[in-house]
């Protein structure tokens, strides 16, 4: 501690272990990790309107057809 002037944030005695390069350009990853995240994204939103979906179809909308209201 002294040696680090008896500061204690925790981050300054705990380290990480370096990684392995992977070998993959950083701007590859990237653009590869942004499709991904689109790609899930867009999969999420097609969950949650089917999700929003579901009690019009079980009669629990606001018409009587059971289907949501545009």
């Amino acid at each position: 501690m002294r040696r680090h002037d008896h500061v204690l944030p925790p981050g300054r005695y705990v380290g990480t272990e370096p990684r392995e390069d992977d070998g993959e350009p950083f701007e590859a990853k990237m653009t590869r990790l942004v499709a991904e995240l689109r790609a899930q994204q867009a999969e999420g939103a097609r969950l949650d309107a089917a999700i929003e979906r579901n009690p019009y179809r079980l009669g629990f909308g606001d018409d009587a057809e059971g289907e949501k209201p545009s």
